[in-house]
């Protein structure tokens, strides 16, 4: 119980002991490296990470080359965990921008864990509401808010996951997070620090004015926030009774969803590949 309780990870801390006993013994502690790739678009899997600390990012990338958040996760989520759901190829690059630590397992380990446990569907399922959640609301606020309200929404939803007022993101993360010219980064930057939101150095680090920053921010961020925690709140996360039949509908299958973050071939799981994503 006491193993369970400093896991770490939101997810994993919400299975019932003998579940969660059922992964134990294969949970290998990793460190996440700043701007390691978990995972590139296209890779197969090989390892599912369940974060401790830091910030991970989901990344698009387009065919003419630029790249794009569509989430964010820390120690709420988990990399890799829907290829449970299907062994195929991962349609989105994982890259760590707030370093901290991970437990991963393998997904063949994992899903021999998932077919004895009622309670790990349901974790997988919880993760993937939380994921579709993010995806559509990325969507939308990319389609109506300006890119100043965008960056204070992404600043911020960092923050969340992270201590201190310090956020180490170089103007290229921050291009990656918004999907636009660095050229423009640093317009906003600057906008952002005139308004007193933000204050930056030239070694990559942004400080926050949090009340500022949520001036500027699109509602945006706070109806996330509260639909994310609401999705991962203890009650939502309860897992279902033991001895109650594994539900045969299959859970969520949304082709964005189903492959998301799996680690490539032949990278290493300590540290991983230190790379920059396809792209860059």
């Amino acid at each position: 119980m006491e193993q369970r309780r400093r896991v770490g990870n939101r997810l994993l801390a919400a299975l019932p002991p003998a579940d969660f006993d059922l992964l134990a013994p294969h949970l290998l502690k990793v460190p996440l490296e700043r701007d390691a790739v978990l995972v590139r678009s296209g890779d197969p899997i090989e390892q599912i990470y369940f974060p401790r600390s830091g910030t991970i990012a989901f990344i698009t990338d387009m065919p003419n080359g630029q790249t794009v958040a569509t989430a964010v996760v820390g120690n709420e989520g988990a990399v890799g965990m829907l290829s449970a759901l299907d062994s195929s190829l991962s349609p989105m690059t994982a890259v760590v921008r707030i370093a901290g630590t991970a437990l991963h397992i393998s997904p063949t380990r994992f899903r021999a864990a998932l077919s004895r446990s009622s309670a790990l569907k349901n974790a997988v399922q919880t993760h993937a509401w939380a994921l579709l959640a993010q995806f559509q609301h990325v969507a939308a606020c990319n389609a109506l808010h300006s890119v100043e309200a965008r960056m204070a929404r992404w600043l911020l939803h960092i923050h969340d996951q992270t201590d201190g007022n310090f956020l180490p993101l170089t103007q290229e993360a921050l291009s990656e997070l918004l999907g636009v010219r660095r050229t423009t980064v640093t317009h906003v930057v600057h906008k952002l620090r005139t308004l007193g939101a933000i204050r930056s150095s030239g070694r990559g680090l942004i400080e926050i004015d949090r009340p500022r920053l949520e001036a500027v921010a699109c509602e945006c961020y706070e109806v996330m926030r509260r639909r994310i925690e609401r999705i991962v709140s203890p009650e939502e996360m309860k897992p279902p009774v033991h001895g109650a039949p594994v539900p045969k509908t299959p859970l969520i299958r949304d082709p964005l969803l189903a492959k998301a973050g799996e680690a490539p071939r032949g990278t290493r799981p300590h540290g991983v590949t230190g790379e920059r994503p396809r792209g860059h």
